[in-house]
């Protein structure tokens, strides 16, 4: 009797602690910071997720929320997706236009589990552009402590890289945001950077390399 109550103890003991591990939430804390010479971001949008989930393809078609995002800066489709999807722990997003050599931070929270295998994704546009944009895209999640990893932009192929103002919107060039009747490349590429062509001066807005330094801090 004596062994059955103290294995029952055990093994309820155990549960709980399954029960209390499942229930915790791990939070993170994401820093991004421009380091572009004069490209301006729009706000970003960011999710904790699983593999299961993917922003984007490279060589494949963008989405229609990726496309709105590197046209206009619009990242509300975007979250609306995210935050129906099963394989999203967590969102965040941030307000405003993060100029050079800036940077924002926000807070991610993801069930303890996210830990193990969480991955992270964010975007948002570079301006002044047709389509292009920032991201990463399903980086993995730190244990414990910090990580660090440059972020390179990439080409939404949804419009032509025709760099007219009137084409690129934003507060340089005031224009049309997101056009889906214009067709671009048809896929998502690397970014080459500002060509100066039209409108855009390469000395002022062009970039090479990555154009974002992102930092993931585990909190708790």
């Amino acid at each position: 009797m004596k062994t059955g109550i103290t294995l029952g103890a055990v093994i309820a003991l155990s549960f709980a602690g399954v029960a209390n591990a499942e229930s915790h939430e791990a939070q993170y804390e994401v820093t991004v910071t421009n380091i572009t010479k004069g490209v301006k971001f729009t706000p970003f949008i960011a999710a904790a997720h699983s593999a299961a989930l993917s922003f984007f393809e490279i060589g494949e078609s963008a989405t229609d929320e990726i496309a709105q995002i590197a046209e206009g800066g619009n990242i509300a489709p975007m979250q609306t997706l995210l935050d129906g999807s099963a394989a999203v722990f967590g969102t965040a997003s941030t307000g405003g236009l993060l100029m050079p050599g800036e940077s924002v931070s926000f807070e991610l929270t993801t069930p303890v589990y996210g830990v193990w295998w969480g991955k992270l994704s964010l975007a948002a546009m570079l301006l002044p552009t047709n389509d292009t944009f920032v991201s990463l895209n399903g980086v993995r999640l730190p244990r414990h402590g910090s990580v660090s990893y440059l972020a390179d932009a990439y080409d939404a192929g949804s419009e032509p890289n025709d760099e007219l103002c009137a084409s690129v919107p934003g507060p340089t060039c005031g224009g049309e945001g997101y056009s889906p009747a214009v067709d671009g490349e048809g896929f998502v590429y690397p970014a080459p950077g500002t060509h100066g062509e039209g409108d855009l001066s390469v000395a002022q807005f062009g970039w090479s390399g990555p154009v974002a330094k992102v930092t993931i801090t585990r909190l708790d």
